[in-house]
């Protein structure tokens, strides 16, 4: 169906961003437990939280539109979540995979902070204010995520970056097994 509006456009974007939410809170706990870093770990923790947050202010939206916010399906996030799910596979060390698991959350933070923005000018636009003042405070939020991340990873990147430095092939194996006594 061809989007004439400005309107459609914007329900079409909703979406979207909805259904990126909706991936979020399934992966958001996988990253979690991926991170051997505690603070990385709650920072995920949070995150889902105020991802959950994030969908019911969409929800909130879309019944003010008297729209359903369904039939959509973020391709972008899938792809995203896809590599989050690549970088949980693979064999790391720890400081190198909480390295990692921080980039592709990043990247993550990124496409919301992008998403939120445009969205949140539509409904400027459309002077929509209930929507623009919720997807304000969502914006915000997730700036606020991207910025927790750049400070850990300031500190994460650090100790990954000694990570290795005179280890021998059986330090992944003592760190599974130590991730795996701390759960």
């Amino acid at each position: 169906m061809q989007k004439n509006t400005l309107r459609e456009l914007y329900v079409e974007e909703l979406r979207d961003i909805y259904d990126a939410e909706k991936q979020l809170i399934k992966a958001l706990p996988k990253m979690a437990e991926a991170a051997s870093s505690e603070e990385l770990r709650s920072g995920f923790e949070e995150h889902l939280e105020q991802t959950k947050g994030h969908a019911q202010r969409l929800e909130q939206i879309f019944g003010a539109l008297g729209e359903k916010p369904t039939g959509k399906k973020c391709k972008g996030m899938q792809g995203l979540v896809s590599e989050g799910s690549e970088v949980i596979d693979e064999d790391f060390d720890d400081d190198v995979k909480d390295a990692a698991l921080i980039s592709a959350a990043q990247r993550v933070e990124h496409y919301e902070i992008a998403a939120y923005g445009t969205v949140r000018t539509y409904a400027s636009i459309l002077d929509q204010q209930d929507a623009v003042s919720l997807l304000e405070k969502t914006l915000e939020e997730e700036k606020e995520t991207d910025q927790k991340l750049t400070e850990l990873a300031e500190n994460i990147n650090t100790e990954a970056a000694s990570s290795g430095s005179g280890s021998t092939s059986e330090a992944p194996e003592a760190n599974r097994k130590a991730k795996a006594a701390r759960r």
